[in-house]
């Protein structure tokens, strides 16, 4: 028996013992240990978890924003860590967006009240923004909604204002992180994105109250356009298919209003790229695949306008679901035909044609068919015959 196992008690030891043991088993012994067979019981582990020990999380997950964000920025040391904190939160869970943005605004207006205060807010979110995977959407979600209820107006400006200033510290150096190392271009593409968001996503009120996008991002855009086609790396025009599937409807639409054409000139600008670039095989592939998306007005479906009702003339199957007649010469006789109309309204008048049945064939109409009531059951003479002979030969060649 292993070291793993409570011993047998001692009058069970002989029934182990090996065959050419002399050892006699006492009867009475051997009956009672028949009669209760001891159970080997394995040893109990002690646990080393305790009911006093701290809640678990996940790693990642942050319980200290989950517990004390409802308090506002004064659990916290810094402003800096309630922002970063919050941030976290939504970028491990974005559902929690529309449920808690605005008790955040809220504590941002008690808590943000200098120029300073501010101007961290701004980086904070930015460096999420182009620093954490996926986070640019959620980034630009949540500076529109932040421009539009932060109650702080500094002289230096206000949210969006200092945002914009920000991106544009980055655009202004975009020709030399187009043509940089790699973690220089990586970081650039991350900003491209983010401003891609954010020209989607950003609202700009205007003085009527009618809703639009900032032009300048429009602009931007554009040129950032320019700066990742003048370097035909590979990571560069990745991040330009990637930018016009986000972006590319609706600048073709905003530019189409101006009278522009920008838009061609940048897939004139594709077409030359795939012709002279020396790009993998795989990036002209996606390239073809922007033009192509293009062509067909960037995948949208646009629906009718008006409703048309069905008729012969606009509809090849208007005729589909129509019912199909015979002649007496087995001519079909279809919608097609001109009298068609007439004649099956004639026959709907006719009511013999159309007893009353239910669907189990049930006569409602209370009388039987007097057609029916003629038939008689009994069978032909002759093919009676021929019935019985036919089933003695059937059963003549089952029994061979």
């Amino acid at each position: 028996m292993s070291d793993g196992f409570d011993r047998a008690p001692e009058q069970t030891r002989p029934l182990r013992a090996p065959p050419s043991s002399q050892d006699k088993i006492p009867q009475q012994n051997s009956e009672s240990a028949m009669a209760k067979p001891q159970v080997v019981v394995a040893p109990v582990l002690m646990s080393k978890l305790s009911v006093n020990a701290p809640e678990f999380y996940p790693s990642g997950y942050s319980s200290n924003y989950t517990e004390s964000y409802e308090d506002g920025c004064e659990d916290y040391p810094t402003l800096s860590e309630y922002v970063q904190d919050f941030l976290n939160h939504l970028t491990e869970q974005p559902g929690s967006f529309e449920t808690e943005i605005e008790q955040f605004a809220e504590t941002l207006n008690g808590c943000v009240t200098t120029d300073d205060a501010l101007q961290e807010l701004v980086e904070l979110i930015y460096q999420q923004a182009t620093s954490i995977p996926n986070f640019s959407y959620m980034g630009a979600r949540l500076c529109n909604y932040l421009s539009h209820h932060l109650t702080i107006s500094p002289q230096s400006g206000n949210f969006r204002q200092l945002l914009l200033q920000r991106c544009r510290t980055e655009y202004e150096v975009k020709d030399q992180a187009a043509k940089g190392d790699e973690v220089t271009r990586k970081r650039f593409h991350a900003f491209v994105l983010f401003l891609g968001e954010l020209y989607l996503n950003l609202e700009i009120k205007g003085t009527n109250g009618q809703v639009t996008r900032a032009d300048i991002l429009q602009v931007g855009l554009r040129e950032l356009l320019n700066a990742l086609f003048s370097n035909p790396m590979d990571d560069n025009l990745i991040c330009a298919v990637k930018l016009l599937k986000l972006t590319g409807s609706v600048l073709e639409d905003a530019w189409k209003e101006k009278g522009k054409m920008d838009m061609e000139e940048i897939i004139q600008r594709i077409e030359n790229v795939v012709l002279d670039a020396n790009c993998s095989r795989d990036v002209k592939q996606m390239l073809l695949k922007l033009v192509e998306l293009r062509s067909s007005n960037w995948g949208r479906v646009h629906a009718t306008s008006t409703y048309r009702e069905a008729t012969p003339e606009n509809d090849p199957n208007y005729f589909m679901n129509e019912p199909t007649f015979y002649t007496s010469d087995g001519v079909p006789f279809t919608a097609a035909d001109p009298d068609y109309q007439e004649k099956y309204q004639e026959l709907l008048e006719r009511e013999d044609f159309f007893p009353d049945y239910e669907e189990n064939g049930t006569d409602l109409s209370g009388a039987g068919d007097p057609y029916l009531d003629d038939i008689d059951d009994e069978m032909d003479p002759e093919i009676e015959e021929a019935y019985e002979k036919f089933c003695l030969e059937s059963e003549r060649k089952r029994k061979q």
